[in-house]
């Protein structure tokens, strides 16, 4: 098979031009929120939120409504929840976080084995790229037009606060309230990636890009840019290879993706290991010479 045909031959298959949308937008969009989440260190918290969903997405299944309306409600509450505890007890904040995450995850595991069902509820947790329906699309894009339109209205705010929550209350900005709007947007984000990759690696696409886009630039803006076009082409390639080789679709994104970090951290012009390692090696021969 030519480099073309094997281009063009997925494309002939309506499920998978699904797949590659959904992809390539929640890949997007996570990959945009994860630059915040690299920089202010909430990987933990994105890792908690993705888990503590599952309880939700069963409940809406047995009451009727659609998955995305319970799965952003328990991401909300769990946030809400890890806050309560964190301040009203003396157990740390990464305590707080494993407690409530580790709960609400199990809670969901029961509720699913206790859920009499003719659709599979486990495809929740490994995500079901090759199956999404209209109805789901519709979700993931009305969700991530949303999400985009937030962020580019509140991104200088946002940014101020992920480098400097204190300049930011003293010119008058909320670091609370700019907290509590970031927390609601990674709930969102968590539930559009759901349909791609499922809740046990939905944190992959929420940190990864982010923090492989850290290791290639200085630049906020170009952190951006970065990282989208570091998710998004993860998505097509994952997707592609997913499908050729018969693969898990969601963790064949999420290699991609480890793969696309471990290049940067590898071979990164300004923070690449091999890269220091070379100008550490150069500067000690050029002092060991002669004079």
């Amino acid at each position: 098979m030519g480099f073309v045909e094997w281009i063009l031959a997925p494309l002939q298959f309506d499920f998978m031009l699904r797949a590659l949308l959904v992809a390539v937008v929640s890949g997007g969009i996570c990959a945009i929120l994860s630059c915040w989440l690299t920089l202010i260190g909430w990987s933990l918290l994105g890792d908690a939120v993705s888990h503590a969903v599952l309880p939700g997405v069963v409940l809406s299944y047995i009451i009727g409504i659609p998955f995305a309306v319970g799965a952003f409600v328990f991401g909300v509450g769990a946030v809400g929840l890890i806050g309560v505890v964190r301040r009203t007890s003396r157990v740390k904040e990464d305590a707080a976080i494993g407690v409530v995450f580790t709960g609400l995850f199990a809670l969901g595991i029961v509720l699913i084995s206790r859920t009499p069902s003719d659709t599979d509820l486990t495809h929740i947790l490994f995500g079901n790229l090759l199956g999404v329906s209209d109805s789901d699309i519709v979700q993931v894009l009305v969700m991530s037009a949303v999400t985009l339109a937030i962020v580019l209205v509140k991104r200088r705010d946002l940014t101020l606060f992920a480098f400097d929550p204190t300049h930011a209350h003293a010119i008058g900005l909320s670091p609370r309230r700019l907290e509590a709007l970031l927390l609601g947007l990674l709930a969102l984000t968590v539930v559009i990636a759901l349909q791609a990759v499922g809740i046990v690696l939905v944190v992959a696409m929420l940190i990864i890009p982010g923090a492989t886009a850290y290791l290639l630039t200085d630049r906020f803006g170009s952190m951006l840019a970065v990282a989208a076009a570091v998710s998004i082409g993860s998505s097509v390639v994952g997707t592609y290879l997913s499908f050729h080789a018969d693969l898990s679709t969601g963790g064949t994104i999420v290699v991609a993706q480890a793969s696309a970090f471990t290049l940067a951290y590898l071979f990164s012009p300004s923070h690449g290991v091999l890269g220091r390692l070379i100008t550490r090696r150069t500067v000690r021969a050029t002092e060991e010479q002669p004079m």
